[in-house]
């Protein structure tokens, strides 16, 4: 069933168009050193009534128990990019990943070529969100790009940390990077956190890329590290993207992941960007992030593949899984070019029985996916602010997310949007609640 656009509406949000079952509740300003254009809104986690929203200056928390009237609790000014979040407990864990000058959150940028320069995890105790307090910092190789949380036994935490792109000039930061961190954390000691093990994902060096004079759109990044890893921490697994590759892991092991299967997908996949699973972990949707979330790819010219979602079923049993293409996702909405749009972060709206998942596009807006059939993805819903400038920037949705009942989204530019989604596809999923989110860390809502 396809659902008809509402005209755009007026006031406070002309220049929004969306289909008419997305209400479009509230909208949050970025609030003082966190609301500059070049400080981006990132990725959210969630907890109990709060949302916690990652900025390149910090982050924020926001109240929302009453989703149409949110409001701001606290603004951390902590600068380092990118600044996604993840929550365990009372305890919040910030991704940096630019060099800096020490670990504080006074620092400024540094050279990453010097030794002193620093980049990795800070933790945060946020059990006063009104004041959250910073605990300690766990220096990583290369950086942090986004984290991960995997829960571990007797109160014990672990953080993946994502991260890529060396050079022999990083002293810190060396090729050839195949690897991950895994930051161990006692949640009641987190000082004493600090990285558990460095896994080498790729052995035999991942996907080798395409030649540096491949003409875009057509270029494959080749795999140094990986840029996110979604767990389900209840089915043992996780997803890798990897740059060049996309792969299933066991986590059974959490210090020790082992690589299960993987993918490459060199005709239309640039640089393997997110990962989400279904609910019953029987299929996953790789996200492609074609030029970066910088330019404008959701145009006839590029097509409808590239810079889309993969579609992949896991077929098999146990260490002989398999990942099965089935179908590309893009949004069937031509931008113009002055709109940065590329498939980016999503989770699933639980409904039982089907396979339907929230997405952020950038400035493509935001997106809702019917993947039940992984053979014929279709879009039953959408929300599109329109251009943010009359020049092509970097603006729109980064994350999209659904947590106990609403859509959340981290709007790079214009702060945080709260969207009801009413229709009787999705009207179930509000049943739901949940006392905490990562959702790249998936929880299990029905088995």
């Amino acid at each position: 069933m396809s659902v008809p656009p509402a005209a755009a509406d007026g006031g406070p949000d002309d220049g929004i168009s969306k289909t008419r079952n997305m209400h479009h509740l509230a909208n949050i300003p970025k609030q003082g050193p966190l609301a500059g254009p070049s400080a981006y809104n990132s990725d959210w986690a969630f907890k109990g009534k709060y949302a916690f929203g990652g900025n390149y200056e910090g982050f924020t928390v926001y109240d929302i128990s009453r989703p149409s009237r949110p409001k701001v609790v606290s603004v951390v000014h902590c600068p380092g990019s990118q600044n996604d979040v993840s929550i365990a407990g009372n305890l919040l864990f910030l991704s940096t990943d630019s060099s800096r000058s020490d670990d504080s959150c006074q620092s400024v940028p540094k050279p990453a070529t010097d030794k002193s320069a620093w980049e990795g995890i800070k933790i945060f105790d946020i059990s006063d969100v009104r004041n959250p307090r910073y605990v300690k910092a766990v220096e990583t190789k290369c950086g942090s790009h986004t984290n991960t949380l995997v829960p571990g036994k007797r109160g014990t935490a672990y953080i993946y940390v994502s991260s890529y792109s060396p050079n022999d000039t990083y002293p810190d930061c060396q090729p050839p990077h195949d690897l991950i961190s895994i930051v161990e954390v006692p949640l009641r000691n987190p000082a004493a956190a600090h990285v558990a093990s460095e896994p080498v994902l790729f052995p035999d060096g991942g996907n080798p890329g395409d030649p540096p004079d491949t003409e875009w759109p057509n270029a494959t990044r080749a795999t140094s590290g990986c840029h996110d890893l979604t767990a389900y921490p209840e089915k043992d697994l996780m997803a890798g993207a990897c740059m060049g590759d996309g792969v299933l892991f066991d986590i059974s092991d959490p210090r020790k992941p082992r690589t299960i299967t993987s993918v490459r997908d060199d005709e239309n996949f640039a640089f393997w960007h997110s990962a989400t699973f279904n609910n019953r972990a029987s299929k996953i949707v790789f996200t492609d992030e074609l030029g970066g979330g910088g330019a404008a790819t959701c145009t006839a010219e590029i097509g409808p593949e590239k810079g889309a979602n993969a579609i992949y079923d896991i077929v098999g049993k146990g260490k002989h899984r398999k990942l099965k293409f089935r179908s590309y996702y893009k949004i069937p909405r031509h931008n113009t070019e002055a709109e940065n749009c590329v498939a980016h972060n999503g989770s699933l709206i639980p409904v039982k029985g089907k396979d339907i998942m929230v997405q952020a596009w950038y400035q493509g807006g935001i997106s809702v996916m019917d993947f039940t059939d992984s053979r014929r993805p279709k879009e039953i819903a959408w929300f599109d602010r329109g251009p943010w400038s009359d020049e092509l920037g970097i603006a729109g949705s980064w994350s999209a997310y659904y947590y106990n009942g609403y859509i959340y989204s981290s709007d790079i530019q214009l702060g945080l949007d709260v969207i009801d989604i009413r229709d009787r596809r999705t009207d179930k999923a509000k049943r739901i609640r949940l006392d905490e989110l990562n959702a790249q860390s998936q929880p299990n809502y029905f088995d």
